[in-house]
């Protein structure tokens, strides 16, 4: 993240110019996707989601979301991407980054049917950018780091001491990112069967949500160990169950062959089979 204000600003000043970045911007959208979560889940748990304000409210957390990610990939792409570049060469380069297809999912879920599962991996993001953004760039702003005693600051050790609240918030977001990516991991399967629930019961345009779910879960599980090793826990306590003596043989031999099934299209899928290598590492989704 870009670094706060100077603490020699008056306040105003300081304020004026966090306020006139983009980064600002990308702030508000995670801000608002959360009060417009919130929102929702208040009409949902009174069972009251088809409302004018719920469908307002979701709709407007997953364009928040269009929002930030857009903003995220424009300033990642902007001086990277050049005119007369190879039109599949930054295809590929673009499709191949997790913002981008985040983007693109969350504009999927923008004008779809209501699914509140979807909106959840999203909030989860929420949380820790806006905790993060709070403590790097808000709290400076409006109560400047103070420099320790009896230093200056091109003195060895002269760091300068951060306030309480940004210490717990900085000691937050340490001790909880990588559970809450599992539970993210975890959030993105289990919407994938969703999905597959609602396409076994012939749901409206549920099988093309499906398959374009499927394609974006294939790229998560691409780029993200997390993804990875959820996948791998749950095949885990499936093959711990069906190992129990009671269960039929043939379902052991179903769950096999559903396994035997998904190797093979993980495989068949790999993109770095076709484009000579390994795909580059990319930044954790913003």
């Amino acid at each position: 993240m870009a670094p706060p204000p100077p603490a020699n600003l008056p306040l105003a000043e300081r304020v004026k110019k966090l306020a006139t970045t983009l980064q600002f911007a990308w702030f508000l959208g995670h801000f608002t996707l959360l009060l417009a979560v919130f929102r929702y889940s208040l009409s949902y748990i009174t069972f009251n989601s088809s409302s004018k304000w719920a469908t307002f409210t979701y709709r407007l957390a997953f364009l928040s979301a269009v929002a930030t990610y857009g903003i995220v990939v424009f300033k990642a792409y902007r001086a990277r991407v050049k005119p007369g570049a190879n039109p599949a060469s930054t295809a590929l380069m673009l499709l191949s980054d997790e913002n981008v297809q985040y983007l693109l999912i969350s504009l999927v879920w923008l004008y779809s049917r209501q699914i509140p599962l979807a909106l959840l991996p999203f909030t989860v993001y929420s949380v820790f950018h806006v905790a993060t953004y709070t403590r790097t760039n808000l709290i400076p702003a409006f109560q400047p780091p103070k420099q320790a005693a009896g230093t200056t600051p091109t003195s060895p050790g002269g760091a300068k001491s951060q306030s309480p609240l940004a210490n717990t918030i900085g000691k937050f977001v340490k001790d909880y990112y990588d559970a809450s990516m599992t539970l993210v991991a975890s959030l993105e399967i289990g919407l994938w069967a969703r999905l597959l629930l609602s396409a076994f019961t012939f749901t409206k345009g549920a099988w093309i949500l499906l398959g374009i779910y499927t394609v974006f879960l294939r790229a998560r599980y691409q780029q993200s160990h997390f993804v990875q090793s959820a996948f791998g826990q749950f095949g885990a306590r499936v093959d711990q169950q069906v190992q129990n003596p009671n269960i039929p043989p043939a379902v052991r031999q179903g769950w096999e062959t559903i396994k035997g099934i998904g190797r093979k299209a993980v495989d068949a899928t790999d993109l770095r089979k076709y484009t000579g290598g390994a795909a580059a590492a990319q930044k954790k989704p913003q």
